[in-house]
């Protein structure tokens, strides 16, 4: 397949726990046609950093064949327990709309446009099968979850979410502005629900994180989206 860019997401505890500081926008040209990209914290710089790079590639003569997000998040209980690893068959923009004295109503329920988008399903089956992932709902948000109450009423809205993150619908927002498959894989630092940061396991994510990938890359490397 073509050349994939991963498109990973910096939380703002990664320099405390040790890890280099690059900034957003960042790309390091990897091997296995991969190339990795640090797209910041959040929907939009996600989806500036992702289509800077898409569209860079694309004037070169050397478009992306996949865009993958990947990083960390939270997990819905029990069904996404920390230090497993998701992988998205729909990314959601989850608090992407308003309220109203009924309730949240979507973008896509006020007429304005997406806030769904679907990875290749049969992408999707084998890089959960080969990492060993749940596959299921990511939600995107822009303020992450810290009360039981919201928790439960991001199930209500989206019973089939395992996890939330705040990167996922803005990488594939950029993707699909340019025609370029996308797959998310996030590995669960914590539960959602009230925040309590002595219950996060960061470490323990990234390390499910980068075995998952390793088990991830040859997957990539024998997909085609046109031989689907």
């Amino acid at each position: 397949m073509a050349t994939a860019l991963g498109a990973l997401s910096l939380e703002s505890d990664d320099e405390a726990l040790g890890a280099p500081h690059r900034p957003s926008g960042t790309t390091a040209h990897g091997g296995r046609g991969v190339d990795v990209l640090i797209a910041g914290v959040g929907p939009a710089l996600a989806a500036a950093s992702t289509a800077s790079a898409l569209t860079a590639a694309a004037l070169q003569g050397n478009p992306y064949g996949l865009v993958v997000s990947a990083g960390i998040g939270g997990g819905f209980q029990p069904e996404a327990g920390v230090g497993s690893l998701v992988v998205a068959d729909e990314i959601v923009a989850a608090d992407l709309g308003a309220e109203t004295e009924d309730g949240f109503v979507s973008v896509t329920d006020l007429g304005f446009g997406t806030v769904r988008h679907h990875p290749p399903a049969d992408l999707v089956r084998l890089v959960g099968d080969a990492v060993g992932a749940r596959t299921g709902a990511v939600l995107t948000v822009s303020t992450v979850t810290g009360t039981a109450e919201r928790a439960r009423a991001l199930r209500e809205r989206h019973p089939g979410a395992l996890a939330e993150a705040m990167e996922g619908f803005g990488v594939a927002e950029a993707a699909a502005a340019h025609g370029v498959p996308v797959l998310e894989v996030r590995a669960i630092s914590n539960p959602v629900g009230p925040r309590d940061r002595a219950a996060w396991r960061i470490p323990d994510a990234l390390a499910a994180l980068t075995e998952g990938f390793g088990k991830l890359l040859p997957v990539l490397e024998s997909w085609n989206r046109h031989d689907q």
